[in-house]
């Protein structure tokens, strides 16, 4: 184990206990712990919300915005893939803001940069100007899924992180179903910019609620003393006992940080190494498992499978729905079931349905036989499984793996990750059908699935139940493994 004693010169250590490792001072817990903490949630989930439909509304108002600025294909790709640009950006620069002002504080940034970015791109003049708001807006998009997991994991009781984190999951598929329905409904009597200058009204009441929030404690303790995090955690903690008990672990772990093991330096750590590992692991697999391709590419696909444009339209409306219903029951049992339990069975399942979507494609199912139902059968199936299985972990994971001394690099590397991946498919996908052919592709990210579940079973480990402080004192030790039984990792594995 390293040895965490020495260096004891972080701002906690300034507001240090008494004897016994307690906080002796009087501690005066908030009667709204609750409703501060649902707000905090819902604020999450509404960036999700946010990010879900200012990534989803382009598939409804491209078509419009060409006709409206005379684009061909090129500009057409520029105007979608500006955004995916901005959020790898995001993320990254974000980390810095966080590890800086905060989380709060970054959340604020993130926010108002929602506003502002819906409003550009509704007043764009120009496509040059409209590519350049998108990009804006990827900022705020990056920034919000490297920030708000890791705000919200650094707030949750631990019995209840995994489904209070994965609301932001939830809220990212109802994002993507509302601009799918707008997309579907509004796009002839609305036009192109009310549709997508409408999330500024939901983003600018983010942007005042933040201002209401709490600090994250965990933060608080290591730049601001640990008596500011008391304050902090009592406003969403409903007992004195729950205080007592996790300020005592935030304070070790953050007055034990060796300057070596911070921001960027520290995670080229050998003991970090198994949580990088794992993490960007998962995030790689999230985006590179073909579900970012339905959601973009499903309609495409559906014609050239001899479907009709309406067919195709409610068809992509339906994998929305699935995957929104799946995240939300993913959210709702990722605490029981656990993280790692729930992708070892999901994504057998994800990899499964690609293997028979890909034999219906490769058959040529004529219009109205039973083989074309099988496609709608097949997506959809695809889409339960890898929504409510890796998807639902794909964020989670990497906003609780990391040690609080270098969490907002982490958490920005992660989501750059998912968002590099997310390109990555995006601008592959349409060049791998005419390489392979629709069903060869299909069977390519069936093998992506199955070499999820290998990486999973082998170099993932059991977080659910685990505090942060729990996990970050296993990789210390050593102890960050699998194991068989998927016992949590805050398990004595010597049992």
């Amino acid at each position: 184990m390293q040895n965490q004693a020495e260096n004891h010169n972080t701002a906690a250590s300034h507001d240090a206990p008494t004897s016994g490792g307690h906080y002796d001072q009087p501690i005066e817990v908030s009667p709204y712990a609750r409703r501060t903490l649902a707000l905090a949630a819902g604020v999450a989930a509404v960036c999700g919300g946010l990010y879900g439909y200012d990534t989803g509304i382009i598939s409804g108002t491209l078509q419009l915005i060409a006709e409206d600025f005379h684009l061909g294909s090129t500009a057409q790709e520029l105007v979608t893939s500006a955004i995916l640009l901005g959020a790898m950006a995001g993320a990254v620069l974000t980390g810095q803001l966080s590890e800086k002002y905060g989380r709060r504080a970054s959340l604020c940034i993130v926010s108002g940069g929602f506003v502002i970015g819906a409003l550009a791109c509704a007043f764009s003049p120009g496509v040059v100007s409209l590519i350049i708001a998108r990009v804006f807006l990827g900022f705020a998009v990056g920034g919000s899924t490297q920030v708000v997991p890791m705000y919200i994991s650094e707030l949750a009781p631990q019995e209840k992180r995994g489904s209070l984190v994965t609301l932001f999951n939830v809220a990212i598929g109802i994002g993507i179903l509302l601009a799918n329905i707008i997309g579907f409904a509004a796009r002839e009597a609305w036009g192109w910019r009310p549709m997508v200058g409408l999330a500024a009204g939901p983003a600018f009441l983010v942007f005042c609620s933040s201002f209401f929030l709490p600090k994250s404690p965990r933060w608080t303790a290591e730049n601001e003393g640990i008596r500011v995090a008391v304050a902090q955690l009592s406003r969403i903690r409903t007992s004195r006992r729950q205080v007592r008990k996790e300020l005592q672990d935030i304070r070790e772990n953050a007055e034990n940080v060796n300057p070596r093991n911070r921001g960027w330096k520290g995670l080229m750590r050998p003991w970090v190494r198994p949580a990088l590992v794992a993490a960007l692991g998962v995030a790689f697999f999230t985006q590179c498992g073909g579900l970012e391709m339905m959601i973009y590419y499903a309609p495409t696909f559906l014609r050239d499978a001899g479907f009709g444009s309406n067919s195709a339209l409610l068809a992509s409306l339906g994998v929305a729905a699935v995957y929104c219903i799946m995240t939300l029951t993913g959210s709702l049992i990722v605490d029981r079931v656990g993280r790692r339990r729930l992708m070892l069975i999901m994504e057998p399942g994800a990899a499964l349905s690609l293997v028979g979507l890909g034999i219906t494609f490769a058959v040529h199912p004529a219009p109205g036989s039973i083989g074309s139902y099988l496609v709608v059968v097949f997506l959809l199936a695809f889409m339960a499984f890898n929504s409510g299985g890796i998807q639902v972990c794909g964020w989670l994971l990497g906003a609780e793996m990391f040690p609080l001394s270098m969490r907002g690099q982490a958490t920005s590397l992660h989501a750059a990750t998912l968002w590099g991946a997310d390109l990555l498919v995006t601008g592959t996908a349409l060049t791998l059908v005419q390489l392979i052919t629709l069903g060869g592709t299909m069977w390519f990210y069936a093998g992506v699935n199955l070499a999820a579940v290998l990486f999973v079973f082998f170099l993932v480990p059991e977080t659910s139940g685990a505090s942060l402080e729990d996990i970050e004192l296993a990789l210390h030790e050593g102890r960050f493994r699998p194991t068989r039984e998927n016992k949590q990792i805050s398990v004595d594995e010597a049992a």
